[in-house]
């Protein structure tokens, strides 16, 4: 296989996986600027001793020579045995970052890992020291820009300990994948909200309550002795206890289909009013095409809601 093919082998995309262990076939190795410009000198020390026959110019050109093939096998070792796992997600509204977390893992027989830099494919990587026997977790953030499902991609390790001079690297994917919720709209909801449920919310049911004095009715075993009137047994009606009621208003519904608009500004809306419902404490229901939650309120329901909005059209909500 010619080099060129060899290159593009290995640069080709990786597939994802659970988890990844830094082989001898998965690490590269390449000079760097200052590695090309060690070579140039080598080669025009190398002439000048050939030229001159002087051996010493002979020995430093093969002593440096030796250093820069014993740095490439350091190089190369700070990079093998490491493993990679997938450490958690974090999820994010469209336009703001999501959060990657990816576990390194230095094996109790390996040697320390100085100067290592992990980061997406193309971008500026993060750098850290990894002790021996140590794990460590590092998080890449990598922005929404699309409602759904949001996959990480490639990732790249990258080495130029101990002396600049030549930089290995590998490349691979794990099996991450976050949520990117629809980016919260602030638009009332629509006035063509379903004529029932308006009639609900302005009709208010009455039930047991405390807020309204409703009348007397007998007193039964077990009650309070505070809402007994008294000035009625006193006037020989018998034991008879005061009964309110208070007011109650019907579930907050959020319906994509009374909204108007396009699927995507509708999400966006119903994102923005189940998060302002959530922050009120208020039960709600959400209804969305081919799926419904609720009523419910709390985190958990957030959660649950922000996931249905993310999937709309996915088959997955």
């Amino acid at each position: 296989m010619s080099n060129q093919g060899r290159k593009d082998r290995g640069w080709r995309k990786p597939r994802a996986s659970s988890e990844v262990l830094l082989t001898a076939r998965k690490i590269y190795v390449l000079p760097t600027k200052a590695g090309f410009g060690l070579l140039l000198a080598l080669i025009v020390m190398l002439l000048a001793a050939i030229n001159y026959q002087n051996s010493m110019a002979y020995g430093l050109t093969f002593l440096l020579a030796s250093l820069a093939l014993l740095s490439l096998l350091h190089t190369w070792r700070n990079l093998w045995q490491l493993q990679l796992l997938p450490a958690g997600v974090s999820h994010c509204f469209v336009k703001q970052p999501a959060g990657f977390q990816i576990k390194l893992l230095n094996s109790p027989r390996g040697a320390e890992r100085l100067a290592l830099g992990i980061g997406w494919h193309g971008a500026q990587p993060q750098w850290l020291d990894l002790a021996k026997g140590a794990e460590q977790v590092v998080q890449l953030h990598l922005v929404g820009q699309r409602r759904g499902r949001l996959a990480a991609p490639s990732i790249r390790l990258v080495s130029t300990y101990p002396l600049g001079i030549w930089q290995a690297w590998s490349h691979f994917q794990l099996k991450q994948s976050t949520l990117v919720y629809p980016e919260p709209l602030a638009l009332p909801l629509a006035s063509q909200v379903a004529g029932e449920q308006q009639d609900q919310q302005a009709s208010q049911a009455r039930q047991a309550g405390v807020d309204d004095y409703e009348g007397l009715r007998q007193w039964q075993a077990g009650e309070s002795l505070r809402r007994i009137n008294w000035k009625a047994w006193s006037r020989g009606q018998g034991l008879l206890v005061k009964e309110f009621n208070q007011l109650t208003g019907s579930q907050q519904q959020l319906d994509f289909a009374s909204l108007s608009g396009d699927v995507e500004q509708r999400l966006s809306v119903l994102t923005h009013h189940v998060l302002a419902l959530t922050e009120q404490q208020q039960s709600f229901s959400l209804h969305l095409p081919q799926t419904s939650i609720g009523p419910g309120q709390g985190l958990g329901h957030l959660e649950a809601c922000l996931q249905a909005l993310a999937l709309v059209g996915e088959g997955h909500a």
